[in-house]
């Protein structure tokens, strides 16, 4: 699959549109990267239950490299909670290598483009209904963060995604304010993205079918394309975040959601 002026200039806008949504929203930009990949390569032969795959594996190694660029700015600002981020990291590499190692590569592409579907519609209904947490309740311990990271980890690796459709609603449940939880979020998103891309490659080792210029499931021209395009802008959406009030950023953040969800449906049922 050549890597034509058309393909360089949809794949940059594409990078351009997610990483500013990584920095606004601390959702790694994968879940808008997923539909648009998958149609991108759709559009160029290659078969949609592999297509869909590939976009997964494709979105994920992108975010590797926007979450450092958002992490920095928002780091900047003090927003981050490093004591979160140490006590999730380690649960989040466990449930990534369980799902891009093992579950990942067992399941069909019209299977993870349905369960995309559904557990995207459903983080973005939570996020939507904004329902207050009790005031007493906090981050749980060592162990129950532990967990809650290796949830996030496994459903990240089986998404594409860099875990902010879990851990933003999850932090914010536990009474972290938004701000701190979008922030905590991008910290997160290396771990989750580093992991899962390792587990893409080893996974999709031998897979026929994947077009020139693939490493396992990852196809790396579009990586390098979106990966430069995004991380020029995510601290322009970190600057967007800081200013905009908490009820637009859940509204945006539900809004974009519920539109990928439909669209990754339609896809799996298609398929």
């Amino acid at each position: 699959m050549p890597l034509e002026p058309l393909l360089i200039a949809e794949l940059a806008l594409l990078g351009v549109g997610t990483g500013f949504l990584a920095g606004l929203l601390g959702i790694g930009g994968g879940m808008l990267m997923v539909p648009f990949i998958t149609l991108i390569l759709n559009g160029r032969g290659v078969a949609p239950d592999l297509a869909v795959k590939m976009a997964i594996a494709t979105s994920m190694a992108t975010i590797i490299f926007t979450s450092i660029s958002s992490v920095r700015a928002h780091h900047k600002r003090g927003a981050v909670r490093w004591d979160i981020v140490k006590r999730l990291a380690p649960g989040i590499v466990l449930g990534a290598a369980l799902a891009s190692l093992g579950v990942f590569a067992l399941l069909k592409g019209s299977w993870l483009a349905l369960f995309f579907s559904l557990f995207v519609g459903f983080s973005a209904t939570q996020m939507l209904l904004d329902r207050k947490p009790q005031p007493t309740r906090t981050m749980p311990g060592t162990a129950g963060q532990l967990g809650a990271g290796g949830v996030i980890g496994f459903l990240s690796g089986l998404v594409g995604a860099g875990g902010g459709f879990v851990s933003v609603p999850f932090m914010t449940w536990c009474n972290v304010p938004i701000h701190n939880a979008v922030a905590t979020s991008a910290a997160l998103g290396f771990p989750i993205a580093l992991a899962n891309a390792l587990g893409y490659v080893v996974s999709g080792q031998g897979v026929s079918g994947l077009p020139a210029g693939s490493v396992g499931y990852i196809y790396v021209p579009a990586l390098v394309v979106i990966a430069s395009a995004s991380v020029l802008m995510a601290p322009l959406g970190v600057r967007a975040a800081h200013a905009l009030p908490i009820a637009t950023l859940r509204r945006v953040f539900a809004g974009i959601l519920y539109a990928l969800a439909a669209y990754m449906l339609w896809k799996g049922l298609a398929a």
